[in-house]
């Protein structure tokens, strides 16, 4: 049916699912989860670790070979350093996320789908450092790679492009998708609990092309890393028209996505 309208399914989304895989409950997952697990953390887990192994198949019978999602963090609400969070306390999360997703991977291997963790805040791998940690944790398990998101990297501190080409073998799928920081001696990262689209946060998500993400940058990176993915387009302005920015989007993708040289510009001068 797809293939009659041009199109193709290039990746299957799991991330509802796999956040309640790894997260502590709290009742913001109930919402995530089926009406007759609400309340019972056991029972989300056990839905959510199955929901995993289902899309895996899914995938595979799809034709798709790539799954991205979130696994979780029994430790986010511990990010910051007060109350003093241990090494320990991190280790252990580390080892949970291990032990409660490797029978889940393990069901992606048997299916030959990869899973493909958005770095993104709340997870066990929210930036580089902790993506880093998460593949070796992971004894660097060809199954396990990301999706690449740089909206949520440029407001931490993290420099997309960077990060693109240090783990750009473990990229598995890509989303384009901008952000805007706002520096104005008022707004800090984290938000400040106003809603997405509040001109008062220190950040916001925007429509390709109207934030500070560097894209020529990172096509660049994916040219020499020889990605051959989508440029999956993930669109959340809270500012702009949808219809009217999700085809701005399309052709500013379009207009970016230039191809890769195939020889040296000063080639000619050698002969």
């Amino acid at each position: 049916l797809l293939g009659n309208h041009g199109l193709k399914v290039w990746a299957l989304g799991a991330h509802l699912a796999g956040q309640c895989v790894g997260d502590l409950w709290d009742p913001r997952l109930d919402g995530f989860a089926p009406a007759d697990c609400q309340g019972n953390p056991e029972k989300i887990r056990a839905w959510a670790i199955q929901e995993m192994k289902y899309t895996a198949q899914a995938a595979k019978n799809m034709g798709c070979s790539v799954v991205t999602g979130f696994m979780g963090s029994p430790v986010w609400k511990y990010w910051y350093s007060f109350p003093q969070t241990s090494d320990d306390m991190i280790d252990g999360a580390f080892k949970e996320i291990v032990k409660l997703w490797s029978p889940i991977l393990d069901e992606f291997d048997k299916q030959g789908v990869k899973f493909a963790l958005e770095v993104h805040p709340t997870e066990i791998a929210f930036d580089y450092y902790t993506a880093e940690r998460l593949l070796k944790e992971f004894k660097d398990r060809p199954t396990l790679g990301f999706n690449f998101d740089p909206s949520h990297l440029i407001w931490q501190g993290v420099t997309p492009h960077v990060f693109l080409r240090d783990f750009s073998k473990r990229v598995f799928h890509v989303h384009m998708k901008d952000a805007a920081v706002n520096h104005d001696g008022k707004a800090g990262v984290l938000g400040s609990h106003f809603a997405f689209g509040d001109t008062r946060r220190g950040w916001n998500f925007r429509s390709l092309g109207h934030g500070d993400v560097d894209f020529e940058n990172i096509i660049r990176e994916l040219n020499v890393a020889g990605y051959q993915g989508p440029l999956s387009v993930e669109w959340e302005d809270s500012g702009m028209e949808r219809e009217y920015g999700a085809k701005e989007a399309c052709a500013f993708v379009r207009r970016v996505d230039f191809a890769p040289s195939t020889l040296a510009f000063d080639e000619a001068m050698k002969k």
